[in-house]
């Protein structure tokens, strides 16, 4: 099992959900954050230098079996690249589950997901 964290830009999460429901994913959980990443540009605002602040994006959280793992990366990226790849299209983070248990039954492993 594993836990597939993806961090993309507000604007593409409708086409990167649409990709995930077409690829049999839909079980996600879906938060607003800020961050920053390469997007390091400095403006210049009335003669002084000013480092911009976070950037909103949106962060995916979806736990899933070994299966899913590829084809829920893949739909993620085909949804969340831009035209020719952009800095600031975000990060795709796997880690390992170790256990998951569903509250209301009790279930653990690969059938609470």
């Amino acid at each position: 099992m594993k836990l597939i964290t993806a961090i993309i830009r507000e604007n593409v999460l409708d086409r990167v959900r649409e990709k995930l429901l077409a690829a049999e994913i839909y079980r996600i959980t879906v938060t607003r954050v800020s961050g920053r990443g390469q997007q390091m540009s400095e403006e210049i605002y009335r003669g002084q230098r000013v480092v911009p602040g976070l950037n909103p994006k949106m962060r995916l959280d979806i736990a899933c079996n070994d299966e899913f793992v590829e084809p829920c990366v893949n739909a993620i990226l085909e949804g969340a690249r831009t035209d020719g790849g952009r800095v600031g299209d975000g990060k795709i983070l796997i880690t390992p589950l170790e256990d998951i248990i569903r509250i209301r039954t009790g279930e653990r492993g690969g059938k609470a997901i």
